[in-house]
Parts: structure tokens; C-alpha cells; sequence
């Protein structure tokens, strides 16, 4: 059986599964080149020498990536030396690729649009926690990005309602109430973190 044919065919697993799970690369698949990964629902990522999949999010997580994805647009349109990415912003770095759910890049460090992979890290990353990430989890994934020259991470958690901002050698909480502290080298993104939970806050 083909690799190819592998991908046809699906199988029931326990919702006790823990994700990613590993899938096995297509036939031409390069990680660097995202018109060669597998057309599935769902997220995938490239780490460790591994293809991941995490399932579609659910309904909580992607209403706080909406949320998200305004604060950055907001920010960027009066800042236009800024790029923002969302919707598994791809980037490609130390020959691992990642999706984050919201980044900002210096526009200068881009060079220019390829229909692939940032191959630059982001000045800020975002995850946002869902039902197969929990804070743990993305506290990992917090840890690559620094390791590879993100300057800030955030973590979005809409249960709790709070954000927990990382920057190399130190973290903070934020809870409701509260304004996330501007990172130098973002001037005036400073949202409330009642910002992030805006639609899964309403009755």
C-alpha cells in the first residue's frame, strides 16, 4: 500500500489519544515547501524530524483566535513597519516548521511574499490554548520559539481567561482586569486581556 493510499483511508481512535500524532510523509514531501504536505482537515507541523497532526480546533479556541487576530490587526495598521500572520502563521526555522496562531514580524526582515514559509522569526508569537493544548503543552512550544529568536511568546488560555507572556528567562501572568505590559521592541501593543476573550465572553 501506497503512502498515498494510507491517507485514503481513516480509522476510529479513543478520544483519550494523545495529540500530535505522528504522521508518516507523503511521497515528495519537503518540509521546507508547503505545497507538498498532505491536504488534510486539521494542523500540521513539522518537528523533531517528525510530521505532526493536531485535529481542527474547537469551538472555544477558535472564537480567542479570532479575538487575537484583531488585536494584532489592529496594531499592525498603525504600526506599517509590522507584518501580522494568523491562521497557522507557517514559519521555517532551524529545519523545523511551526504554525503559530497569530505572530508580527519587522517587515524589513521579510524579503518580500513567496506563497511559502517565513524563514525569519517573528519579533511575537501567540498560541492559544485549545482542547488538545493545554498551558503545559504549549509552554513547550514557547521554549522552541525563544530558542530559535522570537523575541516575546504569549500564551492564551480561554478558560482561565489569562495570558502568560514569555520572554527569554522570565514569565508573567495576566488575568482579567489587567493590560498585557508593551515588549520594547512592540511599541503600544499593550491589549486588556478581556481583549482576547471577547466572544466567548458574551451571554
Amino acid at each position: 500500500m501506497s503512502t498515498a493510499d494510507l491517507y485514503e483511508e481513516t480509522i476510529d481512535v479513543p478520544r483519550a489519544v494523545r495529540f500530535p500524532v505522528e504522521l508518516v510523509p507523503p511521497e515528495g514531501f519537503d518540509p521546507g515547501d508547503p505545497r507538498t504536505w498532505p491536504k488534510i482537515d486539521g494542523r500540521l507541523e513539522y518537528a523533531n524530524g517528525r510530521l505532526l497532526y493536531m485535529p481542527p480546533c474547537g469551538d472555544l479556541q477558535q472564537d480567542t483566535v479570532t479575538d487575537l487576530a484583531a488585536i494584532l490587526a489592529a496594531w499592525v495598521r498603525t504600526h506599517p513597519d509590522f507584518v501580522a500572520g494568523t491562521n497557522e502563521a507557517g514559519m521555517r526555522l532551524a529545519e523545523e516548521t511551526r504554525g503559530a496562531d497569530g505572530a508580527i514580524w519587522r517587515r524589513k526582515d521579510l524579503a518580500g511574499y513567496s506563497g511559502g514559509f517565513r524563514r525569519v522569526p517573528p519579533v511575537l508569537a501567540v498560541e492559544v490554548a485549545g482542547r488538545d493544548e493545554d498551558e503545559a503543552t504549549l509552554r513547550g512550544k514557547a521554549d522552541w520559539y525563544l530558542a530559535r529568536g522570537v523575541e516575546v511568546v504569549w500564551l492564551v488560555l480561554p478558560e482561565q481567561r489569562e495570558v502568560v507572556v514569555l520572554v527569554p528567562g522570565n514569565d508573567r501572568r495576566f488575568r482579567s482586569g489587567q493590560k498585557l505590559r508593551p515588549h520594547s521592541a512592540l511599541p503600544g501593543l499593550e491589549p486588556g486581556v478581556d481583549e482576547f476573550f471577547v466572544q466567548i465572553s458574551i451571554r
